[in-house]
């Protein structure tokens, strides 16, 4: 453990600065057994400011060294000591001797710690100053306003000679930004102070003591006897008001040529967000009345802070999100939404502190205010796509990234360091390819020491570095090249704005309001629908994943048709993503019914009916409940069960679908009806305007449909079923695979290991799996496959430079997505063939033979 004498600069965060070993001498101090009932400690002035002369200290009852009535005050006030930072605090005790004494009563570490200091007198003054102070501040509703009015209040109060509000950053660095002071004196304000002036262990100690008072900077320290207890331990200060201070601290408050100081922890959420430090410029012990009178004071004001911040947050958020509505408000209005975004650079700069902001839209850069050169701009947009993780501060949550030195994550960013060395980035597209760009200014530039220059400071055996002009010149050292942080408001705001941008952009020929309405509505609708399909989902899966092996089937057998039928509710998911542009009902008949059996269990009958949005979304909820009940209940739970679905056209136009059940359990019809009993009954009545009947009859359920021909957007002829035979006839045909060679660009390795499952077992000859585009560029250095599956997206880049270069030696390619359209397939590529994800085998597999055959 370090010693006070060993303390240098090299290691002042290791100072243990709660266990002293010695207080400041303006007050004494008795430790005592948990009990209070002897003094087991005590300062070496305890016996002379005590009046106990005539004998020890050490060993002596309370009531022998204070007297009956002074021992029963301090015991009573141990017995309500429950929390050690709120000490009990007794005014006006008069000891043995007849001296009065201010006390502060506290147990900590298995010790009852009684500190006395001489008693103040009345104490109603500064209460009722205290009490005028909080009524000032109290009608406050400026966060700058109140921090500036404190300091000027306290030193009103307390009369110190200098009275600072003192603020921490991020860092730990601090920064003057309210101060009230004798006329004479150099200003700190506006001045930062690098992290170490406050070591780690003193900001601990900040929370614990809200109040902290040195009397003196040049009195000898009272050391405590006996220094350890038998155990070899140090008597635990933390929670002391005399508690005596760091030589290193005594040093930088005497270099300054301040002899007293005193500050007020603010703590906001929990956390140390600064102090009010007051500076004397002669010695000066704070009476414990004024020192509570403070206290009370900072209290009130760190939670009048920490309402107003919230308050100053909610408030920015609101102006936000007007702003971008009165930006999605002019895009309605308008059909070049890219122009559009690039004439109103000033509004967004608005949403949020920055020096400069920046477009890159389409290949073309605009900006304002101070941003990089434009001819930086690709190279750290590359750095960005390429680099992500160096480029982020912080975990990578969302889309949007943010670094406070562009230098340290780009190193060719130190070249315009002191233009711009932070930087937000919202991309505006899927891919990258579009960014807004925030900036912010090298902090340290924006400084300078802004006191008298030939102001001279006195220099200890330390050296000049425990100076504030010193200080100042590390601080402004140590940010070199990095910006004011990114704060989490920031960021909320920031991903407001992408995600506002994004849609304007994604969908600008969409703009005018009545469609935009339009498309809110059905977006809500689509939400609901879906919200309420995946918990069905989902619920099934469960159920498939519990449920125990059929009879005679082995594990493999098992996880095969598990599989396959998760496969199955996948697509139908899938069905329903798209469904905002309709779809086909036998398509959605197949994959709701496919799970349970497919066509073998199954008999579908009726024309290429087409649904238009509305209708599909609502048979998808009906078919499904339809097809979950009758795989609980019905014939689907028996394996000698089948259902018969058709449908046909009638001469008006309307659809009328037949629901069919045999073979499942008897039917008993009981009267009861539940939620899914009514989502099926009332859907297509409420929804549709049509028609919905349902029978239990004891052969199995019977149901009909009737669908408006409103609702009905083509009928095609009608296509030959048996897909899954035709799967399994292609499975079949080896001949074109077996000799097959396939590269395969997947970037997720449990779906790569199961895609390549899928092709060995199907009849691929090898496989050959890369999972980045360099990756797949080196393989193909000594490789040229037969073919190509390679997925669209691979984490910060697609896979488009690979399919250039397999077009390029003639080898046949296709693309994987799980996106419900080819809005992601890159450019110049839209002809090629796509595959949607989730993978499934037989569709797999089949387009790999169409596409060699093809070659």
């Amino acid at each position: 453990m370090l010693s006070p004498e060993s303390v240098n600069l090299s290691n002042c965060d290791r100072e243990p600065i709660h266990v002293p070993g010695s207080i400041q001498c303006h007050g004494c101090l008795l430790a005592c057994d948990e009990a209070g009932e002897s003094v087991e400690r005590c300062s070496e002035n305890a016996a002379g400011m005590l009046r106990a002369e005539d004998g020890p200290v050490l060993g002596q009852r309370l009531e022998a060294l204070l007297g009956a009535e002074a021992a029963g005050q301090l015991r009573e006030a141990l017995g309500r000591a429950d929390e050690p930072t709120a000490p009990v605090l007794l005014f006006g005790v008069t000891v043995a001797g007849g001296r009065r004494f201010d006390v502060a009563v506290h147990r900590y570490d298995g010790a009852a710690i009684f500190e006395f200091e001489p008693a103040a007198g009345d104490d109603g003054l500064a209460l009722d100053h205290a009490r005028g102070m909080l009524a000032r501040v109290r009608g406050l509703t400026d966060i700058d306003e109140l921090v500036e009015v404190a300091a000027r209040l306290v030193r009103d109060m307390l009369g110190y000679d200098r009275v600072m509000v003192y603020r921490f950053a991020h860092d730990g660095a601090g920064q003057v930004v309210s101060e009230a002071r004798r006329e004479d004196l150099e200003s700190f304000l506006g001045q930062w102070f690098p992290e170490s002036d406050i070591p780690q262990q003193a900001r601990r100690l900040y929370l614990r003591n809200i109040v902290r008072v040195i009397g003196d900077v040049h009195a000898t320290r009272c050391t405590i006897e006996p220094e350890r207890d038998p155990a070899g331990r140090q008597l635990d200060l933390s929670f002391a008001h005399l508690r005596s201070v760091s030589p290193i601290h005594l040093e930088y408050l005497r270099n300054m040529g301040v002899a007293a100081s005193m500050s007020i922890s603010v703590v906001v959420d929990g956390e140390l967000w600064g102090m009010i430090a007051c500076h004397h410029y002669a010695p000066r012990v704070l009476p414990m009345t004024e020192r509570v009178a403070a206290e009370m004071f900072g209290s009130f004001f760190s939670l009048h802070l920490q309402a107003l911040k919230q308050k100053r947050s909610l408030q920015v958020a609101t102006e936000a999100r007007r702003a971008l509505d009165r930006f999605l408000q002019r895009a309605s209005r308008t059909e070049d939404v890219l122009d559009l975004l690039r004439s109103n650079l000033s509004e967004f700069a608005a949403l949020m502190p920055c020096d400069g902001i920046g477009l890159w839209l389409g290949g073309v850069w605009t900006a304002q205010g101070c941003v990089p050169p434009a001819d930086a701009i690709p190279g750290l947009l590359g750095a960005m796509v390429t680099r992500p993780a160096r480029m982020i501060d912080g975990p990578a949550e969302g889309k949007i990234w943010t670094t406070d030195s562009l230098a340290r994550a780009w190193e060719p960013a130190a070249a315009f360091s002191e233009e711009a060395s932070g930087m937000l980035a919202l991309p505006l597209s899927q891919l990258p390819r579009d960014y807004l760009l925030f900036f912010r200014r090298e902090v340290a530039q924006t400084l300078d020491w802004a006191g008298r220059p030939e102001k001279v400071y006195e220099t200890g055996p330390f050296g000049d570095r425990l100076t504030p002009r010193k200080s100042f010149a590390i601080w402004k050292e140590t940010v070199r090249q990095h910006a004011s942080p990114w704060t989490d408001a920031d960021r909320e705001i920031a991903e407001a704005t992408r995600s506002a941008l994004v849609e304007t952009v994604l969908r600008h020929n969409e703009m005018m309001a009545e469609e935009r309405e339009k498309a809110d509505i059905r977006q809500r609708m689509l939400n609901e629908e879906l919200n309420h399909r995946v918990k069905n989902i989902l619920a099934v899966i469960k159920s498939l994943v519990e449920h125990s092996m059929q009879d005679g089937r082995d594990i493999t057998d098992y996880v095969d048709s598990l599989r396959g039928r998760i496969q199955a509710l996948a697509v139908a998911h899938d069905q329903v993503v798209r469904g905002a542009g309709g779809g086909a009902l036998a398509e959605l008949l197949g994959a709701e019914l496919s799970p349970y059996g497919g066509g073998a269990r199954t008999r579908l009958d009726g024309p290429g009916v087409r649904l238009d949005a509305r209708a599909f979304s609502v048979m998808a909820l009906v078919l499904h409940e339809l097809a979950t009940n009758a795989a609980k209940y019905g014939a689907l739970s028996r394996s000698e069960g089948r259902v018969e679905v058709s449908w046909k056209i009638e001469p008006n136009g309307d659809c009328t679908v037949d629901w069919r059940e045999h073979g499942g359990p008897t039917v008993v019809d009981t009267g009861r009806r539940g939620f899914g009993s009514a989502l099926i009954e009332r859907s297509v009545p409420h929804d549709l305007d049509g028609d919905a009947t349902i029978d239990l009859v004891p052969s199995g359920l019977v149901a009909r449909f009737r669908l408006p021909a409103q609702h009905i957007v083509a009928v095609a002829p009608v296509e030959e079923a048996g897909t899954a035979a035709g799967t399994e006839a292609a499975a079949g045909e080896s001949d074109v695979l077996s000799d097959c060679a396939v590269l395969l660009v997947e970037d997720q390795m449990i779906i790569a290991l199961d895609v390549e499952a899928m092709m060995l077992e199907g009849g691929v000859g090898s496989v050959v799996t890369a999972a980045s585009v360099n990756e797949a560029l080196r393989k193909l250095e000594g490789l040229t496959p037969d073919v190509a599956v390679l997925d669209v997206n691979l984490g910060t880049r697609n896979s488009a430079p690979v399919a250039e270069e397999l077009r390029r030696r003639g080898v046949p390619y296709l693309f994987a997505t799980g996106y419900g359209d080819q809005s992601m397939i890159p450019d110049g590529h839209q002809d090629a063939m796509v595959l949607p994800k989730p993978y499934e085998s037989g569709t797999l597999l089949t387009a790999l033979r169409a596409l060699l055959e093809a070659s």
